[in-house]
């Protein structure tokens, strides 16, 4: 910048102040046990003043006991203060930072931590009663994501988030950052064990670029796609967030996830959600939980029911009901008696047979279906 002041639109004495504006701070890192956390530089939060200890050749400037220079302004955080403010008082480590603005012309103190790391849970803990699954596609300009049970069932409306990646780096990474924190805080609400996302890399396909992603306007498109698609760096900072919040990550494979999750689950989302469109990125996302949970993708037809009066009915279409031959009983049971095979209410017939009408038994009226009731006490001893 000294040999391009013009371009930079800068004069010889502003950019001198700039360079020695850059080396004008003072770092002093914390230690745990020190009074607030840091006796180097530290900040009272009584008062909000700062006071910092002088080296030996300056303590004849020292204005308050012990070799220390008191500043005659104080400070105030606007960003995280309730947890600095808990570090303080609990005599925390806390690392401040004081530097020079010259644009402003303004002094700034910094302060920063480490932050606890929680335990991220295990696979079993993933698939325990009452635990939820959070399954995130990643697209080229959003997110999208489903809450799901550990049963692969979705729970609540799918949600969106959106994701613009143009800009400089710093920008990209920002917005990138902002998405996971946002998929962070709706794992939080939804008391979400852990994300699961795809294994996506695209290296092998962007090694060989044409020969694999098509050629022409179309080819060129979907090329233009997946080099916007920061998957890698997704990955890295989403595992690092989550460890940090106490989330497991759960990569899967990405195979069929969008075909099967838009063939499977866009519907039943949309008939269950009323103010969400969804599309096939958010069946894609259940198909991500699912699989995640060791489910399989595909729906299988009569599982859940979409009248008012019906949801609510036990899923038939995971047995088959055969059909009986004729001339046949079931075996006698009770009212209070669990069923067998895919019969989900009793038939009439198996009632006249248990539960015999008092004009069957004044009348000797014969059903249609045969009396079982002797075959049942044929076997009885008097």
């Amino acid at each position: 910048m000294r040999h391009h002041l013009a371009e930079a639109q800068l004069t010889d004495a502003e950019w001198r102040q700039r360079w020695e504006a850059e080396r004008l701070f003072l770092t002093a890192d914390g230690e745990s046990g020190a009074p607030h956390g840091n006796y180097t530089i530290t900040v009272d939060p009584a008062d909000d003043a700062v006071s910092l200890v002088l080296p030996e050749p300056l303590r004849h400037l020292a204005n308050a006991p012990r070799g220390r220079y008191r500043l005659g302004c104080g400070v105030a955080f606007q960003h995280r203060c309730g947890e600095w403010l808990d570090r303080v008082t609990a005599h925390r480590a806390v690392r401040y930072d004081i530097t020079c603005d010259p644009a402003r012309d303004r002094w700034y103190l910094d302060a920063s931590w480490a932050a606890d790391t929680a335990e991220p849970p295990n696979l079993d803990e993933v698939k325990a009663p009452g635990a939820r699954l959070l399954g995130v596609d990643l697209n080229a300009d959003h997110l999208a994501a489903c809450v799901l049970d550990r049963h692969g069932n979705p729970v609540g409306e799918p949600v969106t988030i959106p994701l613009d990646l143009a800009g400089p780096a710093a920008t990209r990474d920002g917005r990138l950052r902002a998405a996971i924190s946002r998929l962070i805080v709706l794992a939080h609400e939804h008391g979400c064990v852990g994300i699961a996302i795809e294994d996506l890399g695209f290296a092998d396909a962007r090694a060989s670029g044409r020969e694999t992603m098509g050629r022409g306007r179309r080819g060129k498109t979907f090329r233009r796609t997946v080099s916007s698609m920061p998957t890698g760096r997704f990955r890295e900072r989403l595992r690092g967030m989550a460890y940090q919040r106490g989330l497991v990550v759960i990569a899967v494979d990405p195979a069929y996830t969008s075909r099967w999750g838009g063939q499977h689950w866009t519907r039943p989302l949309q008939d269950q959600s009323r103010k969400t469109t969804v599309t096939r990125h958010h069946g894609a996302s259940v198909a991500i939980g699912r699989r995640a949970l060791g489910h399989g993708i595909r729906r299988r037809p009569g599982v859940t029911a979409h009248h008012r009066r019906m949801v609510e009915r036990r899923a038939t279409g995971q047995a088959v009901s055969l059909p009986r031959a004729c001339g046949t009983a079931s075996p006698p049971r009770t009212a209070g008696s669990p069923t067998t095979g895919g019969k989900t209410r009793p038939r009439r017939g198996d009632q006249l047979v248990l539960f015999p009408d008092p004009q069957d038994r004044l009348e000797g009226h014969r059903t249609t279906c045969p009396d079982c009731g002797e075959l049942v006490s044929a076997g009885q001893q008097p």
